[in-house]
């Protein structure tokens, strides 16, 4: 579902906890920066919350985020500060980092100030609330690009480059 763009918005000034153990304000983030808003990242031997393989476009986290790890240099070469954000916890979070060697921290947004604030889509998958996908750039604060269709989360990383080297 795509609904009204965040283009021309500020980011809000909130706090998120962050996979490097610092507290970020995306608010005042300086430079060009994307966030990969992302549903959530499963685990081996934990299953799927209930229902998930029946809701459309909520699998594809991992290939997401492992792609714009993959290519983390392009992105520092564009100047370019990454961020992934979900409802998830820190701890749940760094255990991805950590396993995946990701190369770009994390923000938790577990009690919701940054989604609220941006009136960001939600869906339920056993009554827990997760955040759509969709994938913000930045440029001091303001929301330059706003990418809600995005069918082929493995392909993010690669159409947001194009996107920003055009």
């Amino acid at each position: 579902m795509i609904v009204a763009s965040l283009v021309g918005l500020q980011l809000p000034g909130v706090r998120l906890a962050s996979t490097t153990g610092e507290t970020i304000n995306v608010g005042t983030l300086s430079g060009r920066t994307v966030f990969i808003i992302y549903p959530y990242t499963g685990r081996t031997g934990v299953s799927d919350p209930p229902g998930w393989d029946d809701i459309t476009g909520a699998h594809g986290s991992t290939p997401q985020l492992l792609a714009f790890s993959d290519k983390y240099a392009e992105f520092i070469k564009l100047g370019m500060k990454l961020f992934g954000i979900s409802f998830q916890d820190s701890l749940w979070q760094q255990e991805f980092v950590t396993r995946n060697a990701l190369l770009f921290p994390l923000l938790s947004d577990l009690h919701g100030e940054f989604s609220k604030a941006l009136s960001l889509c939600t869906f339920e998958a056993g009554e827990i609330p997760f955040l759509a996908r969709r994938t913000l750039v930045a440029d001091a604060g303001l929301i330059t690009h706003d990418i809600q269709d995005i069918p082929k989360p493995a392909d993010n990383a690669a159409d947001i480059l194009r996107l920003l080297s055009s």
